[in-house]
């Protein structure tokens, strides 16, 4: 069962290394994709859920001029955040690599 913190990110799942946090838009745009392209959403899925062992994974790539990571399912695009202090893992968006950008 899912959790949300105090600033309304979304708890994923909390027995792994790092906590997974989850931005309300992050949310909404996996929810969007569900309705039309439901076995990439558990790819997608599947592809945060394995950021808590592995943050940094081998294809991921720190964006630049930004602080946050970015994995890459098919041709979509998760942004995430990193903090290893709190060592929690924060996906803010979720979309097509034509609009994640934006």
């Amino acid at each position: 069962m899912n959790r949300k913190t105090s600033e309304g990110k979304e708890i994923l799942d909390d027995s792994t290394k790092y906590e997974l946090l989850e931005l309300p838009l992050a949310r909404r745009q996996l929810n969007r994709l569900r309705a039309t392209h439901h076995s990439l959403v558990k790819a997608i899925v599947e592809a945060i859920k394995n950021l808590a062992a592995a943050p940094r994974p081998p294809r991921a790539e720190k964006l630049v001029g930004r602080e946050e990571w970015r994995i890459r399912v098919g041709d979509y695009r998760v942004l995430y955040l990193i903090d290893d202090r709190s060592r929690t893992i924060t996906v803010t968006k979720v979309a097509h690599r034509r609009d994640v950008y934006r």
